[in-house]
């Protein structure tokens, strides 16, 4: 197997799966791969990554932990930093930091696949409201003028979905989301650095569709 990706969520394991189906999006050749969730979520993803992973160690090339910077008892100030303190007091300590790498999204995965796509007013209800999902997200102040970004993703989504009177946040949107919003639109730190680890590890080839 090419990789392993430990995730936090079913929301997450969702838009990894979703993301990971894309290899040309995402600039790499087509891998095999698994996504398994930590029944601790982001705290587990953290403090307790080999729990789930170790069972892997021997038959993934290479290994991702994603997980989100907002959760209570976070150890580090920001995601770069809590990256960093994963590497050194998790993965170092292990002896699996040539084959796993840590990404945290920061604050949370909403703002991975929250833009002024078309597709994300089609999957969350908004198609052929007016205004549009990004004007009606201004007025609310949830979405700053001029940014590419909502200010709090997590809260646009939920409020998107409850005036459009969709069910409420489930995996499916972010599976939906990732499979059709561009990449090329994700300018965030983690994400950014999620494309460039995957892009290192498996480079497409000539022959790749």
């Amino acid at each position: 197997m090419d990789l392993v990706c430990l995730v936090a969520d079913r929301n997450m394991e969702a838009a990894i799966s979703g993301l990971l189906a894309r290899p040309h999006a995402l600039g790499i050749r087509p891998i095999t791969r698994e996504v398994p969730v930590h029944e601790e979520r982001d705290p587990g993803c953290c403090h307790h990554p080999m729990k789930v992973l170790g069972p892997y160690r021997k038959n993934a090339e290479h290994a991702l932990i994603v997980l989100d910077h907002a959760w209570e008892g976070v150890p580090a100030a920001s995601g770069a930093e809590l990256e960093s303190w994963i590497e050194d007091n998790r993965l170092k300590r292990e002896g699996v930091a040539d084959w796993t790498v840590p990404v945290v999204i920061e604050p949370e995965l909403e703002v991975w696949v929250f833009s002024d796509s078309p597709h994300v007013g089609e999957v969350l209800g908004w198609t052929g409201r007016n205004p549009g999902l990004r004007k009606a997200l201004e007025q609310q102040g949830l979405w700053s003028p001029g940014e590419p970004k909502p200010t709090d993703p997590k809260a646009a989504f939920e409020w998107t979905l409850r005036t459009a009177r969709k069910r409420p946040i489930s995996s499916m949107y972010f599976r939906e989301l990732a499979r059709k919003v561009s990449t090329r639109r994700c300018q965030d730190r983690a994400f950014l650095r999620f494309k460039r680890i995957l892009q290192n590890w498996f480079p497409r080839r000539s022959s790749d569709p």
